[in-house]
């Protein structure tokens, strides 16, 4: 199941120190009673894998059946998706960085070594948390991707509903008034050369 759990925006404040700006969860699919230490696990391992991230780096860390993704930017402004293993990681990259983006936008700069998260307005990133969800509908890539593949499942059944009605290709091309003798003669060899690697 792809999933999106958590993304937070920080600040590192030092090599070894960051503080949370904004943070959004999303733990409906965790026991009721356990919803809170995983949100608080949550922030401390976005929190310390933000303070172990270089800055303008990129970092991709496996812990057992989740996936947490972080970018720290030159400015020290950093992003962290935690998601699990099966959500592709080229979407929560770009996730990051257009949250991060869209936060320069909204808080000025100037005041992340001082705000603190409950001081901050920034409502688009529960909504980025509930849209990403699904990541064919949220990245572009993926979304032309299914597209495609959709498509290719669509010819396939097409070809195989024409031969389902007993009609066969070799049958609808001597049939044909709008071929050339030429391309009846090239299809015959075609098919002919081919033979040795069909196996129905």
């Amino acid at each position: 199941m792809v999933k999106l759990y958590s993304m937070s925006v920080l600040y590192k404040t030092g090599p070894d120190s960051a503080v949370c700006l904004k943070a959004a969860y999303d733990v409906q699919s965790f026991n009721f009673f356990q919803r809170g230490s995983i949100q608080e696990f949550m922030a401390f391992v976005s929190k310390t894998i933000t303070e172990r991230t270089h800055v303008a780096a990129r970092q991709s860390v496996k812990q057992e059946d989740y996936m947490c993704h972080v970018y720290v930017r030159g400015d020290s402004l950093a992003g962290v998706v935690i998601s699990d293993e099966d959500y592709p990681p080229r979407v929560s990259h770009t996730l990051i960085t257009k949250v991060l983006d869209e936060f320069t936008q909204t808080v000025p700069a100037s005041s992340w070594s001082t705000i603190s998260e409950r001081d901050i307005n920034f409502p688009q990133l529960n909504a980025y948390l509930a849209k990403y969800q699904n990541p064919r509908e949220a990245d572009a890539m993926t979304k032309i991707q299914t597209d495609l593949d959709e498509t290719k499942i669509i010819l396939h059944n097409t070809i195989e509903a024409v031969l389902e009605r007993g009609e066969k290709l070799d049958d609808l091309v001597a049939k044909s008034e709008g071929l050339s003798i030429q391309s009846k003669a090239f299809y015959k060899t075609a098919r002919k050369t081919n033979s040795c690697c069909n196996f129905s």
